[in-house]
């Protein structure tokens, strides 16, 4: 959608969108970088050449990495798994995140965020989607990570195993 068109906005897409969570993605070459590493979007607004908005449907994970710098290196790096918010539920508030979402995972450190970032890619390389993974294991890892300890992996059995659970509402 362009941004002239989304700046108009039809009666039925205003309406689509009020649940929906916004994500402003910001990038700053080598000062200022955030971006999603994964999640599924269903709107973007182009605010300029350095921002931007994606927007996430109700009930969808979300990978939001936060990175900053200045000119003697990294200041800050953060990266947050997340559940958007379902109309009338209650979230937590984060940077960059509007309204708020209900945080499984929340890591701040260079060190520590690249491990989360190496998990993710563990995940995908066994062939699972990271946004169809167990919420409890996001929070595993954020545990382990914290402790200062490798996260288990999440494998196909586990997976399989999660959806398994979600097929009886557990």
């Amino acid at each position: 959608m362009t941004p002239a068109r989304d700046r108009a906005g039809s009666g039925t897409a205003m309406a689509a969108r009020t649940h929906n969570t916004d994500i402003e993605l910001i990038w700053i070459e080598k000062r200022l970088e955030h971006w999603i590493r994964f999640g599924n979007a269903v709107d973007e607004t182009i605010l300029s050449r350095r921002t931007r908005i994606l927007r996430f449907p109700p009930g969808s994970p979300v990978a939001f990495v936060r990175w900053s710098a200045s000119d003697y290196g990294t200041i800050r790096s953060r990266i947050d798994i997340m559940r958007t918010m379902m109309p009338g539920e209650a979230c937590s508030p984060l940077p960059f995140v509007r309204p708020g979402a209900q945080i499984w995972l929340s890591i701040e450190g260079w060190p520590k965020v690249r491990w989360v970032l190496e998990t993710i890619d563990a995940i995908e390389a066994a062939g699972i989607d990271p946004c169809t993974v167990a919420p409890e294991h996001w929070s595993h890892v954020a545990n382990r990570i914290a402790a200062g300890e490798p996260p288990r992996a999440y494998t196909v059995e586990r997976h399989a195993a999660w959806r398994k659970r979600q097929a009886l509402g557990l």
